[in-house]
């Protein structure tokens, strides 16, 4: 299978290009689709993970339908029948990883939930035993559960490298009563997942939420949820047991990287054929998972 690595639909009006979705134009709204290009770190590779961005169109679309009673979202159909006409010559490139969304103000945040002591929050723990100005417990080990899940708010750009900020820098940028109310309705569709996963065998360990605003004022989810590229997902078994664990999401290229000499702070290297692979496999195993009975 060839991987879309991107779009260029002539005839419509591209509205931006983000690390992995292409955005198109439509007055009161927006075509997204998910391209087969991956990010790690911070930056866009350079070969896509074929089939990938169907994927997760479909992971998106599962989870928007299944949190629409916390709190509405952008999504409105995936059904190529009802995109605009200008569509029509696109329908191949479109189908499966395509949705019309309705357009609405993307805050400047990521609203990041963590139930686990890993990434760049074990990091910083070593450092001086807190996270995004969370002071967490003593002698905590990297996988460790928390006791509740904690809210570690960051930065949000399409290219260069997102920021971990403050509670109280969130606060400052999108103001205090929205603060309060997206980091409790992020937190609670955290928890919502989490349940949800682990009586199919599946940890959500973490994951960032995006919010927009309607041009009533209304707070809708946007962009993604809940998917590989911006959650991790361990097996509930191996955790259990103590073994290193299995996710199912883009460790595998995580931990390829951080194999190699780059210094993440350059191009990334190519990738060889097997890591494009096993990271295919894992998004495709989360999703088989999720969609069973």
């Amino acid at each position: 299978m060839k991987g879309l690595y991107s779009t260029d639909f002539e005839n419509l009006e591209l509205f931006r290009k983000g690390k992995v979705r292409d955005v198109y134009n439509f007055k009161d709204k927006l075509l997204i689709v998910a391209t087969d290009r991956i990010s790690a770190f911070d930056y866009i590779m350079k070969q896509p993970i074929p089939g990938k961005g169907i994927i997760l169109n479909n992971i998106a679309i599962y989870w928007f339908e299944q949190t629409k009673d916390i709190i509405q979202n952008h999504y409105i159909t995936n059904n190529l029948t009802y995109f605009p006409n200008e569509c029509v010559p696109y329908f191949d490139e479109l189908k499966g990883r395509s949705m019309l969304v309705k357009k609405t103000h993307p805050l400047p945040i990521e609203f990041v939930v963590r139930g686990y002591l890993t990434g760049s929050a074990w990091n910083s723990y070593k450092k001086d035993r807190s996270c995004c100005g969370v002071l967490l417990a003593d002698g905590l080990n990297e996988f460790d559960e928390f006791p509740e899940p904690i809210f570690t708010p960051a930065t949000k750009v399409d290219s260069g490298h997102d920021e971990n900020i403050s509670y109280s820098e969130m606060s400052n940028i999108i103001g205090t009563d929205l603060s309060v109310k997206l980091r409790d309705i992020s937190i609670k569709l955290f928890e919502y997942a989490h349940s949800k996963l682990l009586s199919k065998g599946i940890i959500l360990a973490d994951t960032k939420f995006e919010f927009g605003l309607d041009e009533s004022g209304n707070v809708l989810l946007i962009d993604e949820a809940l998917t590989p590229d911006s959650s991790r997902f361990w097996s509930l078994q191996d955790y259990q047991k103590g073994k290193l664990i299995t996710n199912f999401d883009k460790q595998i290229l995580r931990d390829y990287l951080l194999s190699t000499s780059w210094d993440r702070n350059s191009q990334p290297p190519d990738l060889p054929a097997d890591i494009l692979i096993k990271t295919y496999e894992r998004y495709e195993q989360i999703y088989n998972i999720l969609v069973s009975p």
